[in-house]
């Protein structure tokens, strides 16, 4: 049967997504779709091929990507392998064929379009995990354990829980994708992820919202008028996390808030704006 017919379904995790790939590797095969079980969508005629995921095949994977293309390609891949694009699996795998002839300058090789595309889904997930490293916003429960609610577009999680963890080795902590219902749970600087669905954020501590109304105090208070540039803090702060972030989350549920949507434009003085327009503090 034509390969174009062939899809690969993996149960998700990344040991799953190198065992497709070793199979993949053993029988020459080269499917169309190489997809977590989860967001698989079957097209016509399609033939699917059910991969049981084999800790040993996935390490032996493992193993070789380091062996032939160095860590940072195999961190790459394990980056790619958290993005929710429909064809992440498929130009992993496309990718791992190209790199493992080519060796480690594969990743730098981005006229090929096996690695452009590639190369673009890691892009993606790093730059997710870096607007979390910044916007990430915790909250004090009653039991003193720090908790944050994040929605990303991808499932970075894993990639966030060693910066948190190296930062706050003493403090016990959790971060929770409700988008990929993940949890990261931290104590003593080591970590673990736990599936969660039905996560349910504790109640606050008793100073908490004293805290949270501090926060969003201090940040209305600072900012300047004359350089308020709403479209430039949607570039660097996109809406789509605010309701997340304490000092967005009035705004983006509709309530007061900051002065999103009260702050007017400067006057023109002169044919000329009134201060710079060019941002402001937190927009820059």
């Amino acid at each position: 049967m034509d390969d174009l017919e062939l899809a690969y379904v993996h149960d998700g995790s990344l040991e799953g997504l190198l065992t497709a790939i070793f199979l993949a590797f053993e029988r020459k095969e080269y499917p169309s779709d190489v997809s977590a079980s989860c967001r698989f969508m079957p097209r016509l005629g399609q033939r699917i091929v059910e991969v049981e995921t084999n800790m040993e095949r996935a390490w032996r994977v493992r193993a070789g990507i380091i062996r032939v293309c160095g860590m940072e390609t195999y961190q790459c891949v394990v980056a790619a392998s958290l993005s929710d694009e429909p064809d992440a699996g498929s130009s992993i795998l496309s990718f791992v064929r190209y790199a493992m002839k080519r060796g480690p300058r594969a990743r730098f090789d981005k006229a090929v379009p096996d690695v452009e595309r590639f190369a673009e889904i890691v892009r993606s997930v790093r730059n997710e995990r870096h607007y979390w490293v910044q916007f990430m916003r915790f909250s004090k429960t009653r039991d003193g354990v720090y908790v944050a609610v994040c929605n990303p577009k991808a499932s970075v999680v894993p990639l966030l829980m060693g910066w948190f963890s190296a930062r706050f080795n003493t403090q016990p902590f959790v971060v929770f994708d409700e988008v990929h219902h993940v949890a990261g749970v931290s104590h003593n600087g080591e970590w673990q992820l736990v599936r969660s669905p039905d996560f349910v954020v504790p109640p606050a501590a008793v100073d908490d919202a004293f805290y949270e109304q501090a926060w969003k105090t201090f940040y209305d208070s600072v900012a300047i008028d004359a350089r308020y540039n709403p479209e430039l803090r949607r570039s660097f702060m996109p809406k789509r996390l605010w309701k997340n972030i304490v000092e967005l989350s009035d705004v983006s549920l509709g309530g007061p808030g900051i002065k999103e949507e009260r702050r007017p434009l400067p006057k023109q003085r002169n044919g000329a704006l009134k201060g710079s327009a060019a941002g402001g503090f937190l927009d820059q």
